[in-house]
């Protein structure tokens, strides 16, 4: 198994970081545990989840923290792991948060639900547009100087409030984010490439893009609205059938098919050819979909299948 280094830290992970959003949602603890081993088995070690999934089933969420804890202290593996995690993310209960206050406690929260002294790498989920950037970097370097964190990201931040960021980190001497969590796939380009893509290459950051198979659509499954029933997040594909979307699908099919392969595999491998790209982020809530996950890595596209692509989706 090939694993690559987050920059600026010590974290090696493999090239798939499984996505933890349906554990506690579409799949009960027991189907999370199967699908973990699996995952594991492979020679993956890169768990992506948050504070506050799956809030759409309980209001509050934790299940999925829970459920991953759980099959850590099972496992007896967590050295073997790089697990990443969130705070700050909106609930029926609470807002947008990224205050000193709401960090500090949600951070022992997330520990105890993983059931770990540390969290590897620690994400701002969203960013509530009213903290001083100083006051949140601040909460970092206190659980990151406890021991409670390893390192910090960031994923639905602005432009702008990165820029700050980065900005205060190196006048105060206070941690800075390592990594980004766009939003970045084949069909959703423009805003990662012209608003962050800068500030990636100019910080060193690595890359884990979500939503990598755009909601499912980039597996070739949602052709009309009549596929959408085909799963829970089918709707989810709506916005792409457009002449966009099915110019991307047949550029799809046609690498699929030129190399024996699947849609997302194809669109996965994609993603791991543009540069920054450390490990998209991807959920699988069977065998089969996790076989094409870890086909991708192994997949290398040549300029002839980079350029269709590119082509479709520009």
């Amino acid at each position: 198994m090939e694993k690559i280094q987050i920059n600026n830290t010590d974290l090696k992970i493999g090239r798939i970081n499984f996505g933890g959003n349906v554990f506690g949602w579409t799949l009960n603890e027991q189907q999370s545990f199967e699908i973990l081993d699996a995952f594991t088995d492979a020679g993956f070690n890169f768990i992506d989840t948050a504070d506050t999934y799956s809030w759409w089933v309980n209001g509050k969420g934790g299940q999925s923290e829970t459920i991953i804890g759980n099959w850590l202290k099972q496992r007896g593996n967590r050295k073997d792991m790089v697990i990443a995690t969130k705070v700050g993310s909106e609930t029926k209960q609470h807002g947008f948060d990224i205050s000193k206050k709401h960090i500090l406690k949600s951070v022992d929260e997330s520990l105890q639900r993983l059931q770990t002294d540390y969290i590897d790498l620690y994400y701002t989920h969203f960013d509530d547009n009213k903290t001083p950037v100083e006051e949140t970097l601040s909460a970092y370097d206190e659980i990151i100087k406890a021991g409670k964190v390893r390192y910090i990201a960031a994923s639905n931040l602005s432009p702008e409030r990165l820029v700050a960021s980065f900005d205060v980190a190196e006048k105060n001497n206070l941690p800075k984010y390592v990594a980004l969590q766009p939003h970045y796939n084949l069909v959703e380009r423009a805003n990662y490439e012209k608003d962050y893509l800068p500030l990636v290459e100019k910080h060193k950051l690595s890359v884990f893009p979500y939503w990598a198979l755009a909601s499912g659509f980039l597996t070739g499954k949602y052709r009309s609205e009549a596929d959408f029933g085909k799963s829970v997040r089918g709707a989810g594909s709506k916005k792409y059938l457009n002449d966009k979307g099915f110019a991307v699908l047949d550029a799809l099919d046609k690498v699929a098919t030129k190399h024996s392969s699947k849609q997302a595999t194809v669109a996965l491998a994609w993603l791991l050819a543009q540069p920054n790209i450390g490990a998209p982020i991807v959920s699988a809530t069977s065998q089969q979909q996790l076989q094409t996950l870890f086909d991708a890595p192994k997949l290398k596209l040549d300029t002839e299948d980079l350029a269709l692509l590119n082509s479709a989706s520009a």
